[in-house]
This record gives C-alpha cells, structure tokens and sequence, in this order.
C-alpha cells in the first residue's frame, strides 16, 4: 500500500512531531503538579533524558508515544511503506528505552512509563491516579 501523502506533506507531518513537551507529557505534569508534586522536566543527564524526574522520591517517568516505542495496544500499526526502515527505528527505540531502563535502575532510580493510550478521555483519569499513588506510596 503506498503513502497517501506527497513526499512534502510527509515531510512537513514529521517535522511537527515534538519529543519534548507533547501533548501527553503536558497532560501527566499538570495532573502530578495538581497533586503537589514538584519535577524536573527532561533531565539531560540522565539515561534516556526522562520526561518527568522527580527527585524527591527518586523516580523517573517517561511518556511514551504508542507508535514510536511500539505499544501493544491498537493505536500500535506498522506502517505499510518503507516497512525495512521503520521496523530498523523503532525496534532500536524499543531496544534503546530497555537499556536506559536498565542503566537508571542500577543508579538507583524508580523507572515508571505511562503510554499515550493510557492518556485518553475515557482512561485518563483513572490511569493518572494511579501513576500519583505507584510515586507515593513507594
């Protein structure tokens, strides 16, 4: 099945994708910062640069995309086109999400991911609950 985009509308799609400060992340900050809970945003020095480190409870969040770190869930699809070329990236992301994982649970840090499915409407609520209680009551 080829893409249904032209090469410049495929293109420009993919230079809108942001990896910090998305949607999701955005929402997950407002939630734990509702709930009294102060963070650092995208630690550089740390493996994986986490999207959210909060120190005070030596846990790191990441938020991750269901397309781009390959979550078994619906919202997960392989693309149809130029199939070599993302089955190459995205098993590297997933490889590369396993060894930060590794390395920062070695330094000592808690390691929590909330995917981007689990960020929705009808979930949201709930699934934010429960990532505050996994933070507090450690």
């Amino acid at each position: 099945m080829a893409d249904n985009h032209t090469k410049a509308q495929r293109s420009m799609n993919m230079s809108h994708i942001r990896s910090t400060n998305s949607k999701p992340e955005e929402k997950v900050r407002k939630y734990l910062f509702s709930r009294g809970l102060r963070y650092r945003k995208n630690v550089r020095k740390l493996p994986g640069c986490p999207d959210i480190v909060l120190a005070k409870y030596k846990t790191v969040i990441f938020v991750n995309g269901c397309f781009w770190h390959h979550h078994d869930c619906s919202r997960f699809v392989w693309p149809s086109s130029n199939q070599e070329y993302w089955h190459k990236k995205i098993d590297r992301n997933v490889e590369r999400d396993k060894e930060n994982k590794k390395i920062l649970e070695e330094q000592g840090w808690r390691v929590l991911t909330i995917w981007e499915c689990q960020l929705k409407k009808a979930v949201a609520e709930e699934n934010l609950e429960k990532l505050y209680r996994e933070i507090v009551e450690k």
